[in-house]
């Protein structure tokens, strides 16, 4: 199982709490100094997620409401590792997007791009005992964000990563190669340049099913020098 200290051997890959480009981490970042809380055995024994905990179904996210999802179907897989490339099995992931309008299904998320009655946005699956997951989905759009002029967000999928328990939770995000908005989104540009292309999937011919969908795999690494990127947990949500 997912089991983190506070600090990881990685960490130098992560986003800063305060990015001025990234307007609302001026309201977000602490002012003092964080303190840090010890967790209590309730914390660190439970829950602990199973087989039983996901349905059949539940990493399609291209049926919904009774029809089909409107865009480009997409197969997203990886594998889930440790900073020595062992896989991390039964590892609860939860993925959540926009459609392929970039619109999200929230009710604070109102401009004037379509709502897709058969697409909710939202996923979840265990990896096996490899570390492997797989998603289908449809590929998401961008979508404006107001934060500064001409603001776009590249399209991207949020990913949720628990551990042995709630506490133990990571959230990052996966982009798609070669987007135009790389270079004026402040979230993608407040990680270091030298990790960035570690939160971007690769296209996966091998995994492109024919007449079906296109295949991209994305591995997420959790510690160590090839740290996958993740946001900080006073961020968790994100946009």
């Amino acid at each position: 199982m997912l089991h983190l200290p506070a600090h990881r051997a990685g960490h130098e890959a992560n986003a800063p709490l305060l990015f001025p480009e990234y307007k609302t981490t001026r309201l977000r970042s602490p002012k003092n100094d964080l303190v840090l809380i010890p967790q209590r055995l309730g914390e660190i024994t439970g829950p602990v997620f199973g087989d039983g905990d996901v349905a059949k179904g539940e990493n399609d996210m291209t049926h919904a409401n009774g029809g089909e999802a409107q865009g480009q179907r997409i197969i997203v897989h990886g594998r889930v590792l440790d900073s020595a490339g062992k896989p991390i099995p039964d590892t609860l992931i939860e993925v959540w997007q926009a459609n392929a309008g970039g619109r999200y299904r929230h009710k604070n998320d109102s401009w004037p791009a379509p709502l897709d009655p058969h697409f909710n946005g939202v996923a979840r699956c265990l990896t096996d005992k490899q570390g492997h997951y797989e998603f289908t989905t449809v590929k998401p759009g961008a979508y404006p964000w107001g934060n500064h002029h001409n603001a776009w967000r590249p399209a991207h999928i949020h990913f949720s990563l628990f551990g042995q328990a709630f506490t133990q939770r990571l959230v990052t995000q996966m982009y798609f190669p070669d987007d135009p908005f790389f270079f004026q989104d402040p979230i993608y540009n407040s990680v270091p340049e030298a990790a960035r292309e570690r939160m971007i999937a690769t296209f996966d011919y091998d995994h492109t099913r024919e007449n079906w969908a296109v295949g991209f795999r994305f591995d997420i690494v959790l510690r160590g020098r090839d740290a996958t990127p993740f946001e900080p947990s006073t961020e968790a949500g994100g946009h």
